[in-house]
């Protein structure tokens, strides 16, 4: 488990992670480019819901993202519960913030596409219920992450609190199919045979991968900058401090 201490040093992730953040975020911006081009103006007219099903281009990635991030989060907290590192202390809190932004994207964009599909913005359906609570855990982490004086004490109640809440993420992918729902069944992860045509599904695919590149370059930036913020009475933030001033 030394590579563990050595890449969640403060010092070593600064390093390593600054090379990272901007390959992804140059991958972000051309996956985004074509994602969305091909989404919104070359993808075919749905027969079905017209064009107002063009903003599952955003919708679902951000969905998918809501679990990843939590996911992450999870994995995290138990690096920080159990090998005390620093900066899995900080990724759970910046998890928190960017996973909480992803959710509530999919939620208001789900509103938006609910109304003219189902006549109105929100049901208390299995599938949007448990979305919605997963908004209210990334906020539960948030608030404990900052409620304490000493910040990793304030890290390790959000940790237990990430740990528990890991128990929503099945139940959101699988509502679908355990209670009648009013959301639709999966028809993109079923890949042996998916539901949509491929000039739909490359875009929608190529939207999902610039949604996880964002996320990390994201996610490196935010933490880059709380790791100077913690460790700047030490000589080697000083020193970064000298060099790029």
């Amino acid at each position: 488990m030394q590579f563990i201490h050595k890449y969640g040093s403060p010092k070593y992730f600064y390093q390593w992670s600054k090379g990272w953040q901007r390959w992804l975020t140059v991958i972000t911006l051309l996956l985004l480019s074509f994602g969305l081009y091909q989404g919104f103006f070359v993808a075919p007219t749905d027969y079905q819901q017209g064009e107002s099903y063009r903003i599952i281009f955003i919708h679902v990635p951000a969905a998918w993202m809501s679990m990843f991030v939590y996911m992450a989060m999870a994995v995290s907290s138990i690096v920080a519960l159990v090998w005390r590192i620093k900066v899995a202390e900080i990724v759970i809190g910046e998890c928190a913030i960017i996973g909480a932004s992803f959710t509530a994207l999919a939620l208001i964009t789900g509103m938006l596409w609910g109304k003219p599909m189902w006549g109105t913005y929100w049901v208390w359906d299995a599938r949007l219920t448990s979305e919605l609570v997963l908004l209210f855990l990334y906020f539960g982490v948030i608030a404990l992450h900052g409620a304490f004086e000493d910040p990793r004490t304030g890290a390790r109640a959000a940790a237990i609190l990430a740990i528990v809440g890991i128990i929503n993420i099945p139940i959101i992918k699988y509502s679908v199919e355990w209670w009648s729902t009013l959301h639709q069944p999966a028809t993109v992860a079923k890949f042996d045979k998916p539901s949509m045509h491929m000039s739909m599904l490359i875009p929608l695919l190529v939207m999902a991968v610039a949604f996880k590149t964002y996320f990390l370059a994201l996610l490196f930036s935010r933490t880059r900058s709380e790791v100077l913020s913690r460790e700047k009475n030490t000589s080697w933030v000083k020193d970064v401090m000298e060099k790029e001033s």
